[in-house]
């Protein structure tokens, strides 16, 4: 006898009840079909897969291993059907965008420009968004096939999570400027020195990359210790600048607010990298191309409507090849 996927499914029915009774009323079988079923499969593999006891069943160290590859088997398969059945359904026409992407982003204006732009280009495009303040739960959750593409950044050359795992290419690098209220002292200024900035309250919204650490450098190296930081989510960011409360860190590419400026931090001491990444192989590596395509659209198009376009302010990496 051959093992089959329908044999990996019933262990791992067997292992996940704890009984043989009560994996049988699971599956739809009859206690004796199982257990001569059960009793083909170790024979099959060469060994007992489950010890008897009065309490039920116990995975043997053979079955342990066996259940070990069943977890990793079993998903994979499901995934390599769904990715088929939406292929099908695409009749085999473009790079996989048809059947649907899960489009996974941190916080920033990328991710709804990328949405209109691939809806717009290719109607069925997009499955579903999740959003999430942390690039590491973002690029963990594509790296386990929960998620097909992640739109993240990194501080200036740092590098992305799970990058040993996952392909990444960037869009394009933001100067980091500061968001100041209409009436602030700097906020008629072309460019504000951070040490102009050192008595003031900041805010930002939180990631778990090494950002803040940067920006805690950047203003040791301009002679000072910010005396608080907000870290907090983008609309409590823009009223806590808006109000006078804080100035604010932001993306060159943020788009233009009510109430307030943005200003690029003279001598440029930080930077950030918008990243798309995605697993290597299958039908996600073929949508990516356009993807990316359509997410650098989407920055240069945020760069035009952020009020404060200038040049030198990105360097956009669609310029060159990959």
């Amino acid at each position: 006898m051959d093992l089959e996927l329908r044999h990996l499914k019933t262990l791992r029915a067997i292992a996940d009840a704890g009984s043989l009774t009560k994996a049988a009323t699971a599956l739809g079988l009859a206690q004796p079909a199982l257990s001569a079923q059960l009793k083909r499969i170790e024979h099959t593999l060469g060994g007992r897969l489950f010890e008897r006891g009065r309490h039920g069943v116990r995975a043997t160290a053979l079955g342990d291993l066996v259940l070990d590859r069943a977890r990793i088997v079993l998903p994979a398969v499901s995934e390599l059907q769904r990715e088929a059945v939406q292929f099908a359904r695409a009749d085999g026409r473009g790079p996989g965008l048809a059947g649907g992407l899960r489009i996974g982003a941190t916080h920033g204006p990328l991710l709804g420009g990328l949405v209109d732009r691939l809806a717009g280009a290719h109607p069925r495009a997009v499955a579903a968004t999740h959003t999430a303040w942390s690039e590491r739960a973002i690029a963990a959750s594509v790296v386990e096939g929960r998620l097909d593409f992640a739109l993240i950044g990194a501080c200036g050359a740092s590098p992305p999570p799970e990058c040993d795992r996952l392909v990444w290419r960037e869009v394009a690098v933001d100067q980091v400027h500061v968001m100041l209220a209409e009436g602030h002292p700097f906020a008629g200024h072309r460019e504000v020195p951070l040490a102009c900035l050192a008595d003031e309250e900041w805010s930002a919204v939180p990631g778990d990359g090494c950002f803040g650490d940067c920006f805690y450098a950047a203003c040791a190296r301009s002679g000072f210790t910010p005396a608080r930081l907000y870290e907090t989510d983008i609309a409590s960011c823009v009223h806590l600048v808006q109000v006078g409360r804080a100035v604010g860190l932001c993306r060159s590419s943020f788009p233009a607010t009510a109430g307030m400026v943005k200003r690029p931090l003279a001598g440029a001491p930080l930077s950030w990298r918008h990243l798309l990444g995605w697993r290597a192989g299958g039908r996600t590596a073929q949508a990516a191309p356009a993807v990316l395509t359509q997410a650098r659209a989407a920055h240069a198009e945020a760069l035009r409507h952020s009020g404060d376009f200038r040049k030198r302010d990105f360097h956009n990496a669609g310029q060159g090849a990959d």
